[in-house]
């Protein structure tokens, strides 16, 4: 095996057999009309790719590889290639209509090749292969979509894609990877393993685990003499659709290395949040290995436009918000601080019966009453004499002696 530094001096690569891209893929050609629509080519080759293997249940890319193209007329703006391919799908179904590929700037007449997408899912209870049929397709500008050129498939084959293990949620797939260090570069083969979620529900961020792996079958990237520095990142990017989720998400974990040695990709984790029920698709997307997931960094790896794995997962409706229990109603005590008022009470003296005496003038209870106050008034007056008597005598003792 030979082998040879990189001027950069970051990384050593070395040379591996090739390895066969793990896709079904085949070409199709057409013969288009030359008197309608924008295009003036006569005959074009269409290839067809998708994963290697399928399952059941599940979803896939269809990528339709559109051929350069030369416009009649130089284009009036910058728009893009709006390609419309249909096919019958044994074993799956297909979501069909125009898709939008290469860009196409204002006026050029030379339009470069460019890839279309179309998801299929596969039947659930579908064994064997999955057959795709190409028909026809109509190609026009995006600006202006009702100027077609039609186009009609010469071929009588199909595409044949096997059910089985590969492409679905929790499946594995490898990648061929341009990897850039400096102004080298080299094909890297890595190996993907995702762990979808298996409750995802809409509004609710889902997560899932991205494991990448660095396959003997391609170039090797080895950790430059100066190491990977502390803190260093890996960014692994996906791109994902359906279910309302966004068109790419992220995921990083610390790399470390050691000088020399084989470069050992961590396991990230991805977060999306889907909006609606559905069924989600993730492909792998660009590698990063430095401060940030875009720019240059130590290593860049840009994944292919064609042949990538696809993985998926379902996403069931957001959980009911659970109804609230009526509070209680609360229970209102009322206080009354009553203020008794003392009732003064006024009570009548017991009623005396008065007698005339027989013969007499009427004196009032007189005798029959018992002592009256007079009586005692009397005595205290009595009383009060004497006193007086009493005091006066003592002074007049104290006089004399």
């Amino acid at each position: 095996m030979s082998t040879f530094v990189l001027l950069a001096g970051s990384f050593l690569l070395g040379a591996a057999p090739a390895q066969a891209a793990l896709l079904a893929e085949k070409n199709f050609t057409y013969t288009c009309s030359t008197t309608d629509g924008p295009f003036n080519n006569p005959s074009i080759t269409v290839k067809l790719s998708a994963p290697d293997s399928v399952t059941a249940g599940q979803s896939f890319n269809l990528t339709v590889a559109i051929p350069a193209l030369t416009l009649r007329t130089p284009a009036a703006g910058d728009t893009k290639v709006s390609a419309n391919l249909t096919a019958t799908v044994t074993g799956g179904t297909v979501t069909p209509g125009a898709k939008e590929g290469a860009p196409v700037a204002q006026g050029q007449t030379a339009v470069p090749a460019g890839n279309v997408t179309y998801p299929i899912a596969v039947t659930a209870t579908a064994t064997g292969n999955v057959t795709i049929d190409p028909q026809n397709l109509t190609l026009a500008l995006a600006s202006a979509q009702t100027n077609m050129t039609t186009c009609t498939t010469d071929s009588t084959e199909t595409l044949q894609v096997p059910i089985g293990t590969g492409g679905g949620g929790g499946d594995d797939g490898v990648v061929k990877y341009a990897c850039t260090v400096g102004t080298e570069t080299a094909n890297v083969d890595i190996k993907f393993t995702a762990t979808m979620p298996t409750n995802a529900r809409a509004n609710q961020e889902a997560s899932f685990t991205w494991a990448t792996q660095i396959q003997t079958t391609g170039d090797e990237l080895k950790v430059p003499a100066t190491g990977i520095p502390a803190g260093t990142k890996y960014f692994a990017t996906v791109k994902a659709s359906g279910a309302g989720v966004p068109a790419s998400a992220t995921g990083d974990a610390t790399i470390t290395g050691t000088a020399g040695q084989n470069v050992t990709l961590p396991s990230v984790s991805i977060k999306v949040k889907p909006t609606t029920t559905g069924t989600v698709t993730i492909t792998p997307g660009d590698l990063m290995v430095g401060a940030a997931a875009t720019g240059t960094g130590i290593i860049k790896c840009t994944a292919p436009t064609t042949g990538l794995p696809t993985f998926t997962f379902q996403v069931a409706a957001a959980s009911a918000s659970p109804t609230p229990s009526p509070s209680p109603t609360p229970t209102k005590t009322t206080t009354v601080i009553v203020t008794e008022t003392p009732t003064t009470r006024t009570t009548s003296p017991t009623a005396r019966s008065s007698k005339t005496p027989k013969d007499g003038v009427a004196t009032g209870a007189g005798g029959m009453a018992g002592p009256d106050g007079r009586m005692f008034i009397l005595a205290g007056s009595v009383l009060i004499l004497a006193a007086g008597g009493g005091g006066l005598l003592m002074r007049r003792r104290a006089a004399k002696g």
